[in-house]
This record gives structure tokens, C-alpha cells and sequence, in this order.
């Protein structure tokens, strides 16, 4: 009975060392994603903090866009109907996103 306890210690500790290799394993293939979803966060962050200032900053965004409008206006309709689409765009997509569980769904 001592000898199977021996055999189960040493079994046990190879298997410690084996999980142990196969973490680190995990975590260098990982890495690449890990970095594109501290790229993305940052991404998301930033135009969360562009929104919170238009929200705020309401008459900036109006100055801006009504000099676009005196300046080029064939530009500004262009923009406006890009704008509009990758709007409508995202939208369905967060619809679908939230259809799926991936985001809470918020207005």
C-alpha cells in the first residue's frame, strides 16, 4: 500500500508539471489575441469618451458642422450619407450581437 501511495504522489506531480507546460503553452499561443483585444478595448474606449464629449459639448459639434455646410457642402452630404449607413450598420449588427447574447442590449 505505501508503494501506491509513492506511485500516486509521483503520478500526481507529473501531472502537476504537465498542466504547468500546458499553460504556458496556452498562454503563448494566446498572446495575439490577448494583444488585439487590449487594441480593441482601447479602440472602444476612446470612442466611448468622443461620444461622452459630443453629448456634453453640443454647440462645438453644431459650430463645426455648420461651417463644414458654408464651406463644402457637396463634401458634408457625402459624409453624412457614409456616416448614416456605418450608423445603420452598427446598429444591426448590436441587434444581432444582442439577438445572440454577445452584448447587453441597450438602446
Amino acid at each position: 500500500m505505501n508503494q501506491e501511495l509513492i506511485d500516486l504522489a509521483i503520478e500526481r506531480g507529473r501531472l502537476i508539471e504537465r498542466i504547468s507546460s500546458q499553460r504556458q503553452l496556452l498562454g503563448q499561443q494566446l498572446q495575439p489575441i490577448g494583444d488585439t483585444l487590449h487594441a480593441t478595448d482601447r479602440v472602444v474606449a476612446t470612442v466611448r469618451s468622443g461620444c461622452l464629449y459630443v453629448r456634453q459639448h453640443p454647440h462645438v459639434v453644431t459650430a463645426a458642422v455648420a461651417v463644414l455646410v458654408v464651406l463644402h457642402p457637396r463634401r458634408v452630404w457625402r459624409w453624412t450619407t457614409r456616416g448614416l449607413f456605418v450608423w445603420r450598420t452598427w446598429r444591426m449588427l448590436h441587434r444581432q450581437m444582442a439577438d445572440l447574447g454577445l452584448v447587453p442590449d441597450r438602446p
